[in-house]
Protein backbone atom coordinates (compact mmCIF):
# COMPACT_ATOMS: atom_id res chain seq x y z
CA UNK A 1 0.00 0.00 0.00
CA UNK A 2 2.84 2.25 -0.12
CA UNK A 3 1.85 3.99 -3.33
CA UNK A 4 -1.24 5.15 -1.89
CA UNK A 5 0.32 5.84 1.12
CA UNK A 6 2.89 8.40 -0.97
CA UNK A 7 -0.10 9.98 -2.26
CA UNK A 8 -1.92 10.67 0.38
CA UNK A 9 1.49 12.06 2.47
CA UNK A 10 1.31 14.92 -0.63
CA UNK A 11 -2.51 15.38 -0.65
CA UNK A 12 -3.58 15.15 2.63
CA UNK A 13 -3.44 16.32 6.33
CA UNK A 14 -1.06 14.60 8.06
CA UNK A 15 -2.18 11.93 10.67
CA UNK A 16 -2.41 12.89 14.58
CA UNK A 17 0.63 12.65 16.32
CA UNK A 18 0.69 10.12 18.83
CA UNK A 19 -2.07 7.85 17.40
CA UNK A 20 -1.03 4.33 18.03
CA UNK A 21 -2.06 1.00 16.93
CA UNK A 22 -2.42 -0.97 19.99
CA UNK A 23 -1.31 -4.37 19.99
CA UNK A 24 -2.13 -7.38 22.18
CA UNK A 25 -5.88 -8.76 22.93
CA UNK A 26 -7.86 -5.25 23.73
CA UNK A 27 -8.43 -4.34 20.21
CA UNK A 28 -9.60 -7.53 19.40
CA UNK A 29 -12.05 -7.44 22.40
CA UNK A 30 -12.93 -4.24 20.86
CA UNK A 31 -13.21 -5.57 17.46
CA UNK A 32 -15.95 -8.32 18.80
CA UNK A 33 -18.04 -5.62 20.53
CA UNK A 34 -18.14 -3.65 17.07
CA UNK A 35 -19.39 -7.35 15.95
CA UNK A 36 -21.71 -8.29 18.22
CA UNK A 37 -23.96 -4.45 17.58
CA UNK A 38 -23.54 -5.25 14.17
CA UNK A 39 -25.31 -8.66 14.01
CA UNK A 40 -27.76 -6.09 16.76
CA UNK A 41 -28.23 -3.83 13.93
CA UNK A 42 -28.99 -6.47 11.46
CA UNK A 43 -31.16 -8.08 13.56
CA UNK A 44 -33.10 -5.04 14.19
CA UNK A 45 -33.13 -4.52 10.21
CA UNK A 46 -34.37 -8.23 8.60
CA UNK A 47 -37.10 -7.83 11.83
CA UNK A 48 -39.32 -6.06 9.04
CA UNK A 49 -38.67 -8.25 6.20
CA UNK A 50 -39.13 -11.51 7.88
CA UNK A 51 -42.26 -10.36 9.26
CA UNK A 52 -43.23 -9.17 5.75
CA UNK A 53 -45.81 -11.70 5.18
CA UNK A 54 -47.71 -10.99 8.48
CA UNK A 55 -47.46 -7.36 8.70
CA UNK A 56 -48.45 -6.95 4.78
CA UNK A 57 -51.92 -9.03 5.29
CA UNK A 58 -52.01 -7.80 8.67
CA UNK A 59 -51.75 -4.33 7.69
CA UNK A 60 -53.08 -4.47 4.02
CA UNK A 61 -50.24 -3.53 2.09
CA UNK A 62 -49.14 -3.72 -1.69
CA UNK A 63 -46.04 -4.64 -2.45
CA UNK A 64 -45.21 -0.96 -3.33
CA UNK A 65 -46.60 0.11 -0.20
CA UNK A 66 -44.29 -2.30 1.47
CA UNK A 67 -41.64 -1.10 -1.16
CA UNK A 68 -42.06 2.40 0.64
CA UNK A 69 -41.51 1.32 4.16
CA UNK A 70 -38.74 -0.10 3.10
CA UNK A 71 -37.56 3.39 1.14
CA UNK A 72 -38.55 5.46 4.48
CA UNK A 73 -35.62 3.50 6.59
CA UNK A 74 -33.21 3.65 3.71
CA UNK A 75 -33.88 7.49 3.54
CA UNK A 76 -33.33 7.94 7.53
CA UNK A 77 -29.99 6.17 6.47
CA UNK A 78 -29.62 8.41 4.19
CA UNK A 79 -30.79 11.72 6.20
CA UNK A 80 -28.82 10.29 9.19
CA UNK A 81 -25.15 9.28 7.81
CA UNK A 82 -23.39 12.30 7.35
CA UNK A 83 -24.39 13.76 10.75
CA UNK A 84 -23.35 10.48 12.15
CA UNK A 85 -20.10 10.66 10.10
CA UNK A 86 -19.51 14.37 11.76
CA UNK A 87 -20.04 12.80 15.19
CA UNK A 88 -17.65 10.27 15.12
CA UNK A 89 -14.58 12.43 13.69
CA UNK A 90 -15.70 15.62 15.41
CA UNK A 91 -16.58 14.01 19.01
CA UNK A 92 -15.34 10.74 19.08
CA UNK A 93 -16.33 6.82 18.55
CA UNK A 94 -16.87 6.16 22.23
CA UNK A 95 -19.70 8.44 22.75
CA UNK A 96 -20.94 8.78 19.40
CA UNK A 97 -21.49 4.87 18.64
CA UNK A 98 -23.41 4.68 22.09
CA UNK A 99 -25.67 7.73 21.73
CA UNK A 100 -26.57 6.22 18.03
CA UNK A 101 -27.08 2.85 19.23
CA UNK A 102 -29.33 4.00 22.02
CA UNK A 103 -31.26 6.28 19.20
CA UNK A 104 -31.64 3.33 16.91
CA UNK A 105 -32.74 1.42 19.81
CA UNK A 106 -36.03 3.23 21.03
CA UNK A 107 -36.54 3.32 17.46
CA UNK A 108 -36.73 -0.51 17.30
CA UNK A 109 -38.81 -0.78 20.00
CA UNK A 110 -41.46 1.60 19.25
CA UNK A 111 -42.16 -0.44 16.27
CA UNK A 112 -44.07 -2.76 18.10
CA UNK A 113 -46.51 0.45 19.27
CA UNK A 114 -46.98 0.55 15.26
CA UNK A 115 -50.81 0.34 14.00
CA UNK A 116 -50.85 1.45 10.39
CA UNK A 117 -48.22 1.22 7.29
CA UNK A 118 -47.42 5.01 7.79
CA UNK A 119 -46.88 4.35 11.38
CA UNK A 120 -44.64 1.79 10.61
CA UNK A 121 -42.82 4.07 8.03
CA UNK A 122 -42.30 6.70 10.47
CA UNK A 123 -40.58 4.66 13.01
CA UNK A 124 -38.14 2.93 10.61
CA UNK A 125 -37.28 6.12 9.03
CA UNK A 126 -36.44 6.80 12.63
CA UNK A 127 -34.08 3.81 13.42
CA UNK A 128 -32.32 4.54 9.95
CA UNK A 129 -31.26 7.96 11.05
CA UNK A 130 -29.41 6.45 14.37
CA UNK A 131 -28.44 2.77 12.13
CA UNK A 132 -26.54 4.30 9.92
CA UNK A 133 -23.91 5.29 12.76
CA UNK A 134 -22.68 1.59 12.95
CA UNK A 135 -20.37 1.97 10.11
CA UNK A 136 -19.17 4.74 9.98
CA UNK A 137 -18.29 4.65 14.19
CA UNK A 138 -17.08 0.76 13.21
CA UNK A 139 -15.12 1.89 10.26
CA UNK A 140 -13.49 4.88 12.58
CA UNK A 141 -12.68 2.65 15.72
CA UNK A 142 -10.95 -0.15 13.46
CA UNK A 143 -8.92 2.79 11.45
CA UNK A 144 -7.58 4.11 14.60
CA UNK A 145 -7.06 0.42 16.86
CA UNK A 146 -5.89 -1.80 13.95
CA UNK A 147 -2.25 -1.35 11.50
CA UNK A 148 -3.34 -0.63 8.02
CA UNK A 149 -2.03 -4.31 6.92
CA UNK A 150 -4.95 -5.96 9.37
CA UNK A 151 -7.52 -3.45 8.46
CA UNK A 152 -9.13 -5.07 5.64
CA UNK A 153 -9.26 -8.30 7.55
CA UNK A 154 -11.03 -6.13 10.95
CA UNK A 155 -13.67 -4.88 8.43
CA UNK A 156 -14.82 -8.50 7.08
CA UNK A 157 -14.48 -9.61 10.99
CA UNK A 158 -16.65 -6.66 11.49
CA UNK A 159 -19.10 -6.33 8.39
CA UNK A 160 -19.70 -10.08 8.85
CA UNK A 161 -21.93 -9.12 11.42
CA UNK A 162 -24.24 -8.27 8.74
CA UNK A 163 -24.84 -11.83 7.59
CA UNK A 164 -24.32 -13.52 11.02
CA UNK A 165 -27.52 -10.80 11.83
CA UNK A 166 -29.29 -11.91 9.02
CA UNK A 167 -28.43 -15.67 9.59
CA UNK A 168 -29.80 -15.59 12.69
CA UNK A 169 -32.59 -13.28 12.40
CA UNK A 170 -35.11 -15.81 10.12
CA UNK A 171 -35.67 -18.36 12.86
CA UNK A 172 -35.39 -16.06 15.84
CA UNK A 173 -37.83 -13.75 14.39
CA UNK A 174 -39.99 -16.42 13.10
CA UNK A 175 -39.46 -17.88 16.95
CA UNK A 176 -40.48 -15.09 18.32
CA UNK A 177 -43.53 -14.21 16.56
CA UNK A 178 -45.46 -17.53 16.90
CA UNK A 179 -44.22 -17.95 20.33
CA UNK A 180 -44.94 -14.41 21.97
CA UNK A 181 -46.82 -12.15 19.00
CA UNK A 182 -44.63 -10.65 16.35
CA UNK A 183 -44.40 -7.42 18.68
CA UNK A 184 -42.18 -9.16 20.63
CA UNK A 185 -39.77 -9.71 17.57
CA UNK A 186 -39.49 -5.94 17.59
CA UNK A 187 -38.42 -5.83 21.42
CA UNK A 188 -36.53 -8.26 21.96
CA UNK A 189 -33.51 -6.49 19.30
CA UNK A 190 -34.10 -3.10 20.81
CA UNK A 191 -33.35 -4.65 24.30
CA UNK A 192 -30.15 -6.40 23.33
CA UNK A 193 -28.87 -2.92 21.69
CA UNK A 194 -29.34 -1.00 25.38
CA UNK A 195 -27.74 -4.06 27.26
CA UNK A 196 -24.49 -3.26 24.39
CA UNK A 197 -23.95 -0.08 25.30
CA UNK A 198 -22.54 -0.05 29.44
CA UNK A 199 -20.17 -2.42 27.95
CA UNK A 200 -18.48 -0.52 25.02
CA UNK A 201 -18.42 2.68 27.30
CA UNK A 202 -16.50 0.28 29.57
CA UNK A 203 -14.11 -0.83 27.49
CA UNK A 204 -13.70 1.36 24.38
CA UNK A 205 -11.68 4.71 24.92
CA UNK A 206 -10.74 6.77 21.48
CA UNK A 207 -7.03 7.67 21.10
CA UNK A 208 -6.53 11.25 21.05
CA UNK A 209 -8.86 13.77 22.11
CA UNK A 210 -11.53 15.97 20.92
CA UNK A 211 -9.48 18.78 20.63
CA UNK A 212 -7.11 17.14 18.41
CA UNK A 213 -10.30 15.88 16.23
CA UNK A 214 -11.31 19.71 16.18
CA UNK A 215 -7.31 21.12 15.02
CA UNK A 216 -7.72 18.78 12.14
CA UNK A 217 -10.80 19.24 11.44
CA UNK A 218 -11.65 19.12 7.36
CA UNK A 219 -14.77 20.45 5.84
CA UNK A 220 -17.41 19.54 3.72
CA UNK A 221 -16.65 21.09 0.61
CA UNK A 222 -13.28 20.04 0.83
CA UNK A 223 -14.42 16.52 1.04
CA UNK A 224 -16.49 17.01 -1.87
CA UNK A 225 -13.62 18.54 -4.04
CA UNK A 226 -11.69 15.41 -3.90
CA UNK A 227 -12.24 12.78 -6.68
CA UNK A 228 -11.44 9.71 -4.46
CA UNK A 229 -15.14 10.99 -2.15
CA UNK A 230 -16.89 10.51 -5.37
CA UNK A 231 -15.09 7.42 -6.38
CA UNK A 232 -16.05 5.73 -3.26
CA UNK A 233 -19.77 7.18 -3.05
CA UNK A 234 -20.50 6.07 -6.72
CA UNK A 235 -19.31 2.41 -5.71
CA UNK A 236 -21.09 2.40 -2.84
CA UNK A 237 -24.61 3.51 -4.88
CA UNK A 238 -24.16 0.48 -7.12
CA UNK A 239 -23.18 -2.25 -4.25
CA UNK A 240 -25.07 -1.17 -1.60
CA UNK A 241 -28.29 -2.44 -2.77
CA UNK A 242 -27.56 -5.47 -4.00
CA UNK A 243 -27.74 -6.76 -0.05
CA UNK A 244 -30.11 -4.78 0.55
CA UNK A 245 -32.50 -6.76 -1.74
CA UNK A 246 -31.13 -10.11 -0.82
CA UNK A 247 -32.25 -9.27 3.21
CA UNK A 248 -35.41 -7.26 2.78
CA UNK A 249 -37.25 -9.44 -0.48
CA UNK A 250 -35.45 -12.30 -0.46
CA UNK A 251 -38.35 -13.66 2.58
CA UNK A 252 -41.17 -12.50 0.38
CA UNK A 253 -39.61 -13.82 -2.81
CA UNK A 254 -39.33 -17.22 -0.84
CA UNK A 255 -43.21 -16.75 0.14
CA UNK A 256 -45.00 -15.60 -2.90
CA UNK A 257 -43.10 -16.83 -5.77
CA UNK A 258 -41.21 -20.01 -4.04
CA UNK A 259 -44.44 -20.66 -1.54
CA UNK A 260 -42.61 -21.50 1.24
CA UNK A 261 -44.82 -21.55 4.30
CA UNK A 262 -43.51 -18.27 7.09
CA UNK A 263 -42.25 -21.53 9.05
CA UNK A 264 -40.14 -22.62 6.61
CA UNK A 265 -39.05 -19.22 5.69
CA UNK A 266 -37.67 -18.92 9.16
CA UNK A 267 -36.12 -22.44 8.90
CA UNK A 268 -34.38 -21.76 5.76
CA UNK A 269 -34.39 -18.58 4.72
CA UNK A 270 -30.89 -17.83 6.75
CA UNK A 271 -29.21 -20.87 4.51
CA UNK A 272 -27.65 -18.16 2.14
CA UNK A 273 -26.85 -15.78 4.62
CA UNK A 274 -25.01 -18.35 6.20
CA UNK A 275 -23.06 -18.95 3.51
CA UNK A 276 -22.20 -15.36 3.20
CA UNK A 277 -20.67 -15.49 6.73
CA UNK A 278 -17.41 -16.38 4.82
CA UNK A 279 -17.52 -13.69 2.55
CA UNK A 280 -16.61 -10.97 4.66
CA UNK A 281 -13.67 -12.69 6.38
CA UNK A 282 -12.63 -14.21 3.32
CA UNK A 283 -12.05 -10.95 1.92
CA UNK A 284 -10.30 -9.51 4.31
CA UNK A 285 -7.83 -12.26 5.15
CA UNK A 286 -7.32 -11.97 1.14
CA UNK A 287 -6.42 -9.15 0.85
CA UNK A 288 -4.04 -9.30 3.90
CA UNK A 289 -2.40 -12.09 2.32
CA UNK A 290 -2.27 -10.22 -1.22
CA UNK A 291 -0.58 -7.10 0.75
CA UNK A 292 1.85 -9.07 2.71
CA UNK A 293 2.71 -10.84 -0.83
CA UNK A 294 4.10 -6.82 -1.90
CA UNK A 295 1.09 -5.90 -3.69
CA UNK A 296 -0.09 -2.05 -3.65
CA UNK A 297 -3.47 -1.51 -2.12
CA UNK A 298 -4.30 -0.11 -6.35
CA UNK A 299 -3.34 -4.12 -7.08
CA UNK A 300 -5.14 -5.48 -3.80
CA UNK A 301 -8.62 -3.97 -3.95
CA UNK A 302 -8.16 -4.01 -8.32
CA UNK A 303 -8.02 -8.62 -7.98
CA UNK A 304 -10.61 -8.63 -4.98
CA UNK A 305 -12.96 -6.48 -6.10
CA UNK A 306 -13.19 -7.32 -9.90
CA UNK A 307 -13.32 -11.05 -8.92
CA UNK A 308 -16.33 -11.17 -6.39
CA UNK A 309 -18.36 -8.41 -8.59
CA UNK A 310 -18.16 -11.11 -11.31
CA UNK A 311 -19.04 -13.86 -9.19
CA UNK A 312 -22.54 -11.81 -8.46
CA UNK A 313 -23.38 -12.28 -11.93
CA UNK A 314 -24.96 -15.60 -10.24
CA UNK A 315 -27.96 -13.57 -9.41
CA UNK A 316 -28.75 -13.82 -12.95
CA UNK A 317 -29.56 -17.88 -12.48
CA UNK A 318 -31.36 -17.51 -9.38
CA UNK A 319 -35.14 -16.97 -10.76
CA UNK A 320 -34.31 -19.75 -13.62
CA UNK A 321 -33.60 -22.42 -11.10
CA UNK A 322 -36.69 -24.43 -10.78
CA UNK A 323 -35.26 -26.66 -7.86
CA UNK A 324 -35.36 -24.68 -4.65
CA UNK A 325 -32.01 -25.99 -3.06
CA UNK A 326 -30.17 -24.56 -6.36
CA UNK A 327 -32.25 -21.09 -6.01
CA UNK A 328 -30.73 -20.98 -1.98
CA UNK A 329 -27.02 -22.15 -3.76
CA UNK A 330 -27.24 -19.36 -6.10
CA UNK A 331 -28.79 -16.84 -3.84
CA UNK A 332 -25.56 -17.91 -0.91
CA UNK A 333 -22.92 -17.44 -3.74
CA UNK A 334 -24.62 -13.89 -4.66
CA UNK A 335 -24.69 -13.11 -0.97
CA UNK A 336 -20.96 -14.44 -0.10
CA UNK A 337 -19.88 -12.68 -3.05
CA UNK A 338 -20.92 -9.36 -2.06
CA UNK A 339 -19.87 -9.04 1.36
CA UNK A 340 -16.54 -10.32 0.19
CA UNK A 341 -16.65 -7.03 -1.61
CA UNK A 342 -18.28 -4.78 0.67
CA UNK A 343 -15.18 -5.57 2.72
CA UNK A 344 -12.68 -4.29 0.39
CA UNK A 345 -15.02 -1.50 -0.87
CA UNK A 346 -15.39 0.09 2.98
CA UNK A 347 -11.42 -0.82 2.79
CA UNK A 348 -10.69 1.36 0.14
CA UNK A 349 -12.34 4.25 2.58
CA UNK A 350 -8.87 3.10 4.39
CA UNK A 351 -6.97 3.45 1.48
CA UNK A 352 -7.77 6.84 -0.18
CA UNK A 353 -8.27 8.57 3.47
CA UNK A 354 -6.92 9.43 6.90
CA UNK A 355 -7.76 9.15 10.72
CA UNK A 356 -9.85 12.48 10.68
CA UNK A 357 -11.84 12.38 7.61
CA UNK A 358 -12.91 8.65 7.72
CA UNK A 359 -15.81 9.07 9.61
CA UNK A 360 -17.09 11.64 7.23
CA UNK A 361 -15.96 9.72 4.43
CA UNK A 362 -18.11 6.52 5.31
CA UNK A 363 -20.45 8.65 5.94
CA UNK A 364 -20.83 10.36 2.46
CA UNK A 365 -20.78 6.79 1.15
CA UNK A 366 -23.60 5.53 3.19
CA UNK A 367 -25.05 8.68 1.88
CA UNK A 368 -24.88 7.55 -1.23
CA UNK A 369 -25.65 4.37 -0.57
CA UNK A 370 -28.81 5.49 2.09
CA UNK A 371 -30.09 7.05 -1.79
CA UNK A 372 -29.81 4.22 -4.10
CA UNK A 373 -31.38 2.53 -0.98
CA UNK A 374 -34.60 4.67 -1.55
CA UNK A 375 -34.85 4.52 -5.27
CA UNK A 376 -33.96 0.79 -5.39
CA UNK A 377 -37.10 -0.60 -2.87
CA UNK A 378 -39.50 1.62 -4.41
CA UNK A 379 -38.12 0.40 -8.13
CA UNK A 380 -38.27 -2.99 -6.41
CA UNK A 381 -41.98 -3.16 -5.75
CA UNK A 382 -42.90 -1.41 -9.03
CA UNK A 383 -41.02 -3.83 -11.03
CA UNK A 384 -42.59 -6.88 -8.80
CA UNK A 385 -46.25 -5.73 -8.55
CA UNK A 386 -46.19 -5.30 -12.65
CA UNK A 387 -43.60 -7.87 -13.63
CA UNK A 388 -41.88 -10.14 -11.95
CA UNK A 389 -39.05 -10.41 -9.54
CA UNK A 390 -36.88 -11.49 -12.86
CA UNK A 391 -35.61 -7.96 -14.03
CA UNK A 392 -34.46 -7.28 -10.19
CA UNK A 393 -32.36 -10.53 -10.41
CA UNK A 394 -31.05 -9.17 -13.71
CA UNK A 395 -30.28 -5.63 -12.29
CA UNK A 396 -29.00 -6.77 -8.81
CA UNK A 397 -26.62 -8.94 -10.96
CA UNK A 398 -24.72 -6.07 -13.08
CA UNK A 399 -24.42 -3.50 -9.91
CA UNK A 400 -21.70 -4.66 -8.32
CA UNK A 401 -19.55 -4.37 -11.98
CA UNK A 402 -21.05 -0.79 -12.35
CA UNK A 403 -19.94 -0.09 -9.13
CA UNK A 404 -16.14 -0.98 -9.27
CA UNK A 405 -15.46 0.19 -12.40
CA UNK A 406 -16.31 3.56 -11.00
CA UNK A 407 -14.28 3.63 -7.96
CA UNK A 408 -11.19 2.72 -10.55
CA UNK A 409 -12.17 5.18 -12.99
CA UNK A 410 -13.08 8.51 -10.64
CA UNK A 411 -10.75 7.65 -7.64
CA UNK A 412 -7.93 9.78 -8.47
CA UNK A 413 -5.38 8.07 -5.84
CA UNK A 414 -5.63 4.64 -7.41
CA UNK A 415 -5.02 6.10 -11.21
CA UNK A 416 -1.77 7.58 -9.78
CA UNK A 417 -1.04 4.04 -8.22
CA UNK A 418 -2.05 2.64 -11.56
CA UNK A 419 0.46 5.06 -13.59
CA UNK A 420 3.35 4.39 -10.87
CA UNK A 421 3.26 0.38 -11.29
CA UNK A 422 3.43 1.12 -14.67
Amino acid sequence: MAVIAEVKSRTSVPEPVGRAHPRGRMRWVVLSLLLAVTVVNFIDRQTLSVLAPVLKEMLHLSNEQYGRIVAAFQFGMMTGEFPMGWLMDRWGVRLGLAGAVLWWSFATGAQAATRSGVQLGITRFWMGTGECGNYSGGMKAIFRLFAPHERTLAIGVFNTGSMIGATLAPPLIVWLAQRHGFRTAFLVPAVLGALWIPLWLWLYRDPGSPQQARAQFVSLISLLGQSSTWAVMLCRFFIGPVMQFYWYWIPSYLYSVRHLTLTQVGFLGWIPFLLGDSGGVAGGWVASALAKQGLNAYAVRRITMWTSATLCLASLAVPFLHNTAAAFLAIGTVVMADNFLSANMFGAITDLFLDHTVGRATGLTGVAGGLSGLLFPLLTGYLVDRFSYEPVFMMVAFMPLIGTALLFLIGRQYRLAERSAH
